[in-house]
């Protein structure tokens, strides 16, 4: 199974759900590859922003190795799953994948903690609710990842 987080600029939300999922993934011994990407390419080759950083390692997630990277043509092949956090990414990556395209295009979030996006920290300043939000629908991807794919 392979996993894309999508989010507007790469920087925030994707890079860090990316890290929680990857430590979640683990920890379940699930076979996944994951990563992420943005719609836009404002922060193309950029660390994830600084406070998202802080925040995340915090809680113990490294993000420091990660660079911004707009999604591509071969995203929509290459992966299972592009899981965009709002809706606003959502309708992007949907409007913008090419014929052929084979992944599944959805919402990160189902409804965990009532909530079907994660706002943006990048304009909210909330580093930690954001992390929080994130945290609850990594931790129920996980969970419905495990029958399906665990090594």
């Amino acid at each position: 199974m392979r996993i894309l987080f999508l989010c507007l600029g790469n920087i925030c939300r994707s890079p860090a759900a990316e890290a929680v999922f990857r430590k979640l993934a683990a920890q379940a011994g699930l076979a996944v590859e994951i990563d992420s990407a943005g719609t836009g390419d404002w922060h193309e080759g950029e660390a994830p922003y600084p406070p998202m950083q802080r925040a995340a390692r915090a809680r113990g997630y490294e993000l420091s190795a990660l660079r911004a990277r707009q999604i591509a043509r071969e995203d929509f092949t290459r992966f299972d799953l592009i899981l965009a956090m709002d809706a606003q990414n959502l309708a992007e990556a949907k409007r913008s994948a090419p014929e052929g395209a084979t992944a599944r295009i959805e919402l990160f979030l189902t409804g965990e903690s009532g909530r079907r996006e994660v706002p943006d920290p990048y304009f909210t300043r909330d580093f930690d609710t954001c992390l929080d939000i994130i945290e609850a629908g990594a931790q129920a991807l996980t969970e419905r990842l495990s029958p399906q794919f665990r090594q």
